[in-house]
């Protein structure tokens, strides 16, 4: 197809093997997030969304159905339209025809993953220029040389900006800022501070695919790194932590045993816990509030009926 291109940047950031055994090594055991999603991980995210109890993408997507011509008229249409962590690039698919941006630029972690979606973007939307790039977000933000020319819109939605801690959030808004340059625009899914049970519901759903989707990151560490481990050693835990104001990801051990890679080996005791995620929260004056000491203004928010999630629209100044 004409209108799909795809640059694999291969970025320069800690390979898996790198990352679990430093982060094995720590006392406070933990792997980054961002391994979750391979092929497996990211079909699964997707079932996860489907479910009943993640309200995220659900109420997300409600909105931005219902503010989408807003959303086009405050921003205006033709940008570049660019989504880091665009995966399956089912929300975009609400914004394209009221945006009608000059071009498309997904990207994502996962190349084959990558590849698979936008070519069936690239069928759907046959007007879309998409130029589809394999990057690791939380590192940088390469947008392919061939790119128009014009002012930019990035879209980053699902509360993704939760899986980073305070400072780390300050800095991925800082690259944000200067990827789109002055005058660009950011529009941004946050999850609000809200009822606990809601919130522990939606990280143990009922058909398990939240755990299964936590236990893959040790399969894929198994099957990649030739790792000495049984993942049924573990099993998942996620809780709302309302001192920090996030919803916390482990694996726990279900027995002391020894977990080896190459050489190295990694001793846990019953009921040790593997770090695996976080997930922000924030109320709209803290996210407002933190965006401002990044370079960003508010142009618009929404927030649904119920004041369980909301959307952004800022601009970089």
């Amino acid at each position: 197809m004409e209108n799909v291109t795809f640059h694999d940047h291969k970025p320069d950031t800690l390979s898996l093997y790198d990352a679990v055994v430093q982060g094995l090594s720590k006392r406070q055991k933990s792997i980054p997030p961002k391994f979750f999603y391979d092929k497996r991980g990211s079909e699964l995210f997707d079932q996860i969304c489907q479910q009943p109890e993640y309200y995220l993408p659900t109420v997300e997507r409600r909105m931005l159905e219902q503010n989408a011509a807003e959303i086009a008229e405050l921003a205006g249409r033709g940008r570049v339209l660019i989504e880091p962590g665009a995966g399956s690039a089912s929300k975009v698919r609400l914004l394209l025809d009221a945006l009608q941006p000059s071009a498309f630029v997904p990207m994502d972690i996962s190349f084959e993953y990558l590849k698979s979606s936008a070519t069936v973007l690239a069928e759907e939307y046959p007007w879309l220029s998409i130029r589809a790039a394999c990057v690791d977000y939380t590192h940088s933000l390469p947008v392919p040389e061939n790119v128009p020319q014009g002012s930019r819109l990035l879209f980053f939605p699902g509360s993704s900006l939760g899986n980073f801690n305070k400072q780390e959030a300050c800095e991925f808004l800082r690259l944000v800022h200067n990827t789109l340059g002055r005058g660009g625009m950011l529009l941004i899914g946050i999850d609000t501070k809200k009822n606990h049970g809601l919130l522990n519901a939606a990280y143990n759903d009922a058909a398990g695919l939240t755990a299964e989707f936590n236990l893959n990151l040790l399969h894929r560490v198994q099957n990649e790194l030739h790792a000495d481990l049984d993942p049924n050693n573990f099993s998942h835990s996620a809780f709302y932590n309302n001192q920090a104001g996030r919803i916390e990801m482990h694996l726990i051990s279900k027995l002391k045993h020894t977990l080896r890679i190459d050489g190295h080996a990694f001793d846990f005791e019953e009921g040790e816990y593997l770090h695996t995620e976080n997930s922000y929260k924030y109320s709209p004056d803290e996210f407002i509030s933190m965006a401002a000491l990044n370079g960003f203004q508010s142009r618009r928010y929404w927030v649904d009926d119920q004041g369980m999630f909301a959307i952004y629209l800022l601009q970089s100044e």
